[in-house]
């Protein structure tokens, strides 16, 4: 837990200026507030018998205690001020470093976490740090100045009875130690199952079309009522013992409380030796203290439930933030030119060490060819095309862009010489024009017009309400057809070197694919070209098309030299067009 308040307190060092202003008006808060029992006591010793209340002391008296409720109450309306800003920018500056850090880890990592899992770090365990860590501290400091500040003027006051309020304290810690150390596993579970459940949630919700023709809607239901139910069982326990913690520390405290009323009544009676004489109204202030003394006990037990269940969430979140990073990579060479030629040598790679996928693969790639890519699913053929653009590293072989090695190149110079259109559309909230402009920016709206009308894209986007102008998103009523067009007009406004066609065109019908093939030879004419299809009607007419099956090359020529060869490329094409 130290390792992880340290971390905290390091993103909090640069608001240092909140943090001392916080401790100033707390301790200045708190000081006039412990304040109000020596005026309550000399006010109640002013009038403590008929006939004897002396009415200009009690009007000094209680000018005083008056002005001092109301400066401590507007030290802590600052120090709530000054807490808040702390807070939230810190956890503004944390909430940066993840989103930046999820940028920056292997691809690897992201496929290997839910995205609802990831969200939830991002947002739900880092809110629970701000209510947890940043905002519980200023309970937990002024509760540490109030047990200081009390316990000194229980002593001015009777120490006799302040030393028997300090034995008898233990108690209350003991209390809580015990039942802190056993809701703090209950609260990393439960951090955990909130994780697992936010991931359910977003999966089938964001679904909710495969869910409904599956008929899957009961199931969906049961599996998240099982993650759910575990959610509450495990939430359930965790807020049990941090809800034990309250209550025990508060009987504890009465029994204190009791201790010292019975103590101060035979002081003010005189019949206790041991207490020595007391006045009524310092009977009063004692009382008041030691009820002062004993609330933020009470109050830290609370703020200790609340720190078990944010460390908990700093954890997850400071797990994410010490992954592994892509390493940077902005000393090595930019690739500036490229010409197009792509050599793979003895290549070797697999997402698992235990499961074998790419074994030895080799391809010679000449400037300008187009290169298909066949065979079932699984084989590795998009597998080959996350090496390329290094979305992976290979476990050994080489590879080659326009005769240099790629990890000798930066991945951004890389990257930014291939094009590539993706079966899986995807869209940002933002105009049509943003969204075809994402690669280039400061393209201008004639460029961006040209790009939609050579992929066919600009007929439906002028019958938008605002045209190019139309905010659009994932769910804004655009067909899979249209946001692939988009897509595919992206590419075409980049007008890169190499590109790369994963089932670019599977979710568009056959008359508008027919179209943007024809698009696609203009794009592809001079540049060298991936095409990634199962429709092998497509890729007829590419210069090399390369038939591979458990990640290696089985077959490799032109359609007609495969289709004569009467191999699996020629059992694969006629199963197409089998009656």
């Amino acid at each position: 837990m130290a390792k992880i308040l340290k971390r905290v307190i390091l993103y909090a060092r640069p608001y240092l200026k909140y943090f001392v202003l916080t401790i100033i008006f707390a301790a200045a808060g708190v000081s006039l507030s412990l304040a109000v029992p020596v005026f309550i006591g000399e006010g109640v010793d002013c009038c403590t018998g008929k006939g004897e209340v002396v009415f200009s002391d009690l009007l000094r008296i209680i000018t005083a205690l008056a002005s001092a409720v109301g400066a401590s109450t507007l030290f802590q309306w600052l120090m709530s001020l000054y807490t808040n800003k702390l807070a939230f920018l810190t956890i503004r500056d944390l909430r940066a470093d993840i989103f930046n850090k999820l940028q920056r880890v292997p691809l690897r990592y992201i496929d290997g976490h839910t995205k609802g899992e990831l969200t939830s770090r991002v947002i739900n365990d880092i809110e629970i740090i701000s209510d947890g860590l940043l905002q519980g501290f200023a309970q937990l400091f002024s509760g540490v100045i109030t047990i200081i500040g009390t316990l000194i003027f229980m002593m001015t006051i009777n120490y006799r009875i302040a030393i028997v309020v300090v034995i008898l304290t233990p108690l209350s810690f003991v209390a809580a130690s015990r039942i802190t150390k056993a809701s703090h596993d209950s609260y990393m579970k439960q951090s955990k199952l909130r994780g697992d459940m936010v991931g359910l949630a977003e999966e089938l919700a964001g679904n909710q079309k495969i869910v409904k023709a599956f008929v899957y809607d009961k199931r969906a239901e049961e599996r998240f009522d099982e993650v759910n139910n575990a959610y509450g069982q495990i939430g359930a326990k965790a807020t049990f013992f941090s809800s034990m913690t309250n209550p025990t520390t508060r009987f504890v405290n009465g029994l204190i409380y009791a201790a010292v009323g019975m103590l101060g009544a035979l002081g003010v009676i005189g019949g206790s030796s041991f207490t020595g004489a007391m006045t009524v109204g310092k009977l009063s202030s004692f009382l008041a203290y030691s009820n002062q003394y004993t609330k933020p006990f009470n109050e830290i037990s609370g703020v200790i439930a609340e720190l078990q269940n944010a460390v908990a969430s700093a954890q997850r979140v400071f797990t994410l933030l010490d992954e592994e990073e892509i390493p940077d990579d902005s000393d090595k060479e930019i690739l500036e030119s490229c010409d197009g030629s792509i050599k793979l040598s003895n290549v070797f790679f697999s997402y698992d060490p235990k499961v074998k996928l790419i074994q030895n693969f080799s391809l010679d790639v000449s400037p300008g060819q187009r290169i298909a890519i066949v065979g079932p699913t699984g084989c590795g053929k998009s597998t080959v095309i996350n090496l390329l653009l290094r979305f992976y590293d290979i476990d050994s072989g080489k590879i080659e862009v326009s005769g240099k090695d790629i990890s000798e190149i930066t991945r951004n110079s890389l990257r930014s010489n291939f094009g590539m259109v993706l079966q899986e559309t995807w869209i940002f909230t933002g105009t049509v024009a943003e969204n075809i402009a994402y690669g280039v920016p400061d393209a201008t709206r004639e460029q961006i017009i040209q790009a939609a009308k050579a992929v066919y894209a600009h007929g439906f986007i002028k019958r938008l309400p605002k045209g190019y102008d139309t905010v659009i998103n994932e769910n804004s009523g655009l067909s899979q057809g249209q946001k692939q067009l988009i897509c595919i007009a992206r590419i075409m406004l980049m007008d890169p070197p190499m590109l790369i066609l994963d089932e670019a065109t599977s979710s568009i019908d056959l008359r508008t694919e027919q179209r943007i093939q024809k698009a696609f030879v203009k794009l592809m004419k001079g540049r060298t070209s991936f095409i990634i299809a199962h429709r092998l009607s497509t890729i007829k007419n590419s210069d090399v098309i390369l038939v591979m099956k458990h990640g290696d090359i089985i077959e490799q020529g032109s359609h007609e030299q495969l289709m004569q060869k009467g191999g699996f490329y020629s059992e694969l094409y006629n199963s197409q067009f089998a009656s």
